[in-house]
């Protein structure tokens, strides 16, 4: 199964930032994922950050206001794999 990965914020620097650390933790762990940006404040807002950017794997907020490393981000893939099994 593909995990869905969204990262949500306005295209700012950070959220650019943010899309490559998790295009490189996709890669590091060979994870089956689906990756996308959300600009759309309405939809932003249904998740009830409030900082952006933020990381979104299926459905749960993993991160919010900052950009972490994408040692950290495979740490959230791999954990979210794991339980799958």
């Amino acid at each position: 199964m593909s995990i869905e990965i969204k990262v949500l914020g306005s295209g700012c620097s950070n959220c650019k930032r943010l899309y490559a650390e998790v295009e490189k933790a996709i890669e590091q762990t060979g994870a089956v994922a689906t990756l996308s940006k959300v600009e759309d404040i309405r939809e932003i807002m249904t998740y009830r950050v409030l900082a952006t950017p933020a990381l979104v794997v299926n459905g749960v907020v993993k991160s919010a206001g900052r950009v972490p490393a994408s040692a950290e981000i495979a740490g959230f893939l791999s954990t979210r794999v794991e339980n799958r099994n």
